[in-house]
């Protein structure tokens, strides 16, 4: 981006309220720096009740979004900023939701016959009412769940909240771990496998980049092993029979599109040994950090970081000047 009359003024939203802040902020330093590299202004705000105050104290030709889980990621600031008329990066109002909400996700996901793992979701008031197991195993019963299970909040990411449960007896805490950060959880059948990724970037016409292989350092890819220097393996590509490897840059692409997802996008993979897939999630806003599975795949493709940013930028602003109800105020 060179020259004065190209140079556009960002607005970077980060950090935030969510269980995630942190991973936010660390996302946003790093995209600051790569923008401000390219030739943009950069307005860094870290989120809170008066971002509209601050946005409108600001000229913003675009909001670059690095926020992850609620309040960010989910479809509330997407709609702020619609209602605004300021074009954002990533993907829309109803696609962010529904992608943060992982039990909404899975329907759509099963109900276009994209594989997914058996599973049924419990709400707070339903353990704050029997603090037995009864319903649980109830519903367990009910879905052919048979141990071991995952339990996981259904709006937040980066592995908070989660836990493999291999026994009844550890199923009560993990359940109440689970919903400390979220009203509604998500139980589903424990699929062994290997664990993948596939970046999905691009505007009108997105493509798949590489497949990431994971290998973390424990019994899966938590928190700790997603952020922490060292606490896992990626491999770029994936060790694949190519048929698989193809595949799973399809099943990507189709869950990316299902949902109506825009700019970019990471969608989660257990690949079984005999070659069939489950899909986990998909992340609208994929971490940025110096551990971040989406741009070491770009850098895999030739693309660059700062490339990376800026062509999200870029898509922000076709697809505003595209949308008849996204008007300017």
């Amino acid at each position: 981006m060179k020259g004065k009359e190209a140079v556009k003024n960002v607005a970077l939203l980060m950090g935030g309220n969510s269980p995630e802040r942190e991973i936010s902020l660390k996302s946003g330093k790093n995209v600051a720096r790569v923008l401000k590299e390219a030739g943009f202004k950069v307005i860094e705000i870290d989120v809170d009740e008066n971002v509209a105050d601050d946005l409108r104290k600001q000229s913003v030709d675009v909001a670059f979004l690095v926020l992850h889980g609620p309040n960010g990621e989910d479809g509330t600031l997407q709609g702020m900023l619609e209602f605004m008329g300021i074009p954002y990066t990533g993907s829309g109002v109803l696609a962010s939701a529904l992608a943060n909400h992982k039990i909404m996700a899975k329907k759509i996901f099963r109900e276009a016959g994209l594989p997914v793992s058996p599973g049924f979701e419990m709400k707070s008031g339903e353990l704050a009412a029997e603090k037995e197991l009864k319903v649980v195993n109830c519903k367990m019963k009910l879905s052919a769940l048979t141990y071991p299970v995952v339990v996981k909040p259904a709006t937040v990411g980066s592995s908070i909240g989660l836990t493999i449960v291999r026994e009844e007896n550890v199923m009560l805490q993990a359940l109440e771990d689970a919903f400390k950060y979220d009203a509604e959880v998500l139980v589903e059948k424990y699929v062994p496998g290997k664990e993948i990724t596939i970046g999905i970037l691009g505007g009108v016409n997105p493509f798949a980049l590489p497949v990431v292989e994971i290998i973390p350092e424990g019994e899966f890819y938590n928190y700790e092993t997603k952020y922490v220097p060292g606490m896992s393996t990626h491999v770029i590509p994936a060790r694949l029979p190519e048929p698989v490897y193809k595949k799973s840059q399809e099943l990507a692409l189709e869950a990316h599109n299902v949902l109506g997802c825009y700019g970019m996008s990471r969608v989660d993979i257990i690949v079984a040994d005999d070659g069939s897939f489950t899909l986990l999630e998909i992340n609208t806003i994929p971490g940025m950090t110096d551990t971040s599975l989406l741009p070491e795949a770009a850098k895999a493709m030739g693309i660059s970081f700062q490339e990376l940013v800026s062509k999200q930028v870029e898509w922000a602003l076709e697809r505003f000047k595209k949308n008849k109800h996204f008007v300017r105020r």
